[in-house]
């Protein structure tokens, strides 16, 4: 299965969304939406010969549930899904669709709890954030074993070669700035 790597426009504000078009990414991952928006704007990356990612506990007027995956796998047909809960990559690698398992790391017990979490559901790609951890980076892949994306708080092209540089293997940022 084909994965993201390199800078990955995040879209957060529909204004961007073309610009996240527009750009060398073959991936895009639409942040934030609404379920009504959802089908539109994947026929729109896909007429530009992107592939969509949509956060799926972001989707505006859905329950975050395996019914809601459901319906977005049968209906949406995005490459993937990004989601911070376990069951639902569960469900989307059955699916057969991209599962890539977000991660906040903000202390040691949410590491361990993380790890465990990501050797049950097996996710495609961990999305880490914030994306600023160089030696997390670094140990997240010595006990998965799994791709890395990284995001949140990655405001250079500087930073994002550190975090290349670490292990991961795509950058995600809604800045704009950095997407060329």
């Amino acid at each position: 299965m084909d994965k993201p790597s390199g800078v990955i426009p995040a879209i957060r504000k529909m204004k961007d969304f073309e610009k996240g078009l527009e750009t060398d990414s073959e991936w895009v991952i639409i942040l934030e939406s609404r379920l009504a928006q959802l089908p539109h704007l994947v026929t729109y990356c896909k007429r530009a010969n992107k592939k969509p990612l949509i956060h799926f506990d972001l989707i505006k007027g859905l329950k975050s549930d395996e019914y809601g995956l459901e319906f977005i796998v049968q209906h949406v047909k995005p490459a993937g899904i990004l989601s911070t809960r376990g069951n639902i990559i569960e469900q989307a690698k059955k699916s057969k669709i991209l599962a890539i398992q977000r991660i906040f790391l903000l202390d040691s017990l949410a590491f361990e709890q993380n790890i465990k979490q990501i050797n049950r559901s097996q996710p495609d790609l961990i999305e880490i954030l914030p994306g600023l951890l160089p030696g997390v980076i670094k140990d997240v892949r010595a006990n998965t074993d799994i791709p890395i994306i990284v995001g949140g708080l990655v405001k250079s092209k500087e930073e994002i070669d550190i975090a290349i540089e670490a292990g991961a293997v795509g950058v995600s940022t809604s800045d704009v700035e950095l997407w060329t």
